[in-house]
């Protein structure tokens, strides 16, 4: 059983190798290369965790207690800064990840459950959004059974990979509504 936490700020060293695993195991799926991650410094992992564990930003951690530390999954959310006051606000859900050895057994649920509750609850937002490469299905699949839809709207996929027919890949946008507080996500 895993436990779900908040990322501190102290928690530099375990983001530091949670997000090298992250970056080992799916290499396309964040803005950052594997290389780039193992440049920095200790002083620049701190202020990430500063930063990922302050103001509009929650991560939040799956572990195995106190006996077993080791980072199992990470997802986080941030606010989205509006520029329409009448619109409702929205948070993103970034930096997903599950180890493998524990995808499929439930943790990403339970990660998302906390991540809409957390960001209804605490960053008042109303909306949830977040962008899932055109090719993972099994990514697109949990989203849709959790209740996001597609928006229509889509970007260049930041990596840059290109189809065999010259386009480029594209990210997918999704959303949700967060349900009333005390409902599931």
């Amino acid at each position: 059983m895993a436990r779900i936490r908040r990322l501190g700020r102290d928690d530099w060293e375990l983001l530091r190798a949670v997000r090298l695993e992250m970056l080992a195991d799916s290499p396309l799926a964040y803005l950052e290369t594997l290389a780039a991650a193992r440049r920095q410094t200790d002083t620049q992992w701190q202020e990430r965790a500063a930063m990922m564990s302050g103001g509009t930003n929650i991560t939040l951690l799956a572990d195995g207690g106190a006996d077993d530390p080791r980072i199992r999954g990470l997802m986080r959310v941030v606010l989205k800064e509006s520029q329409n006051v009448e619109q409702p606000r929205r948070a993103m859900l970034l930096s997903v990840y599950v180890a493998p050895e524990y995808r499929g057994l439930g943790l990403a649920e339970e990660l998302l459950e906390e991540s809409c509750r957390a960001a209804q609850a605490e960053l008042g937002a109303a909306v949830l959004e977040l962008g899932v490469h055109e090719d993972n299905e099994r990514a697109k699949a949990f989203y849709l059974r959790h209740g996001f839809g597609y928006t229509g709207g889509s970007r260049p996929f930041p990596q840059d990979r290109t189809n065999a027919d010259g386009t480029r890949k594209r990210e997918l946008s999704m959303e949700r509504e967060l349900s009333p507080a005390g409902s599931r996500c």
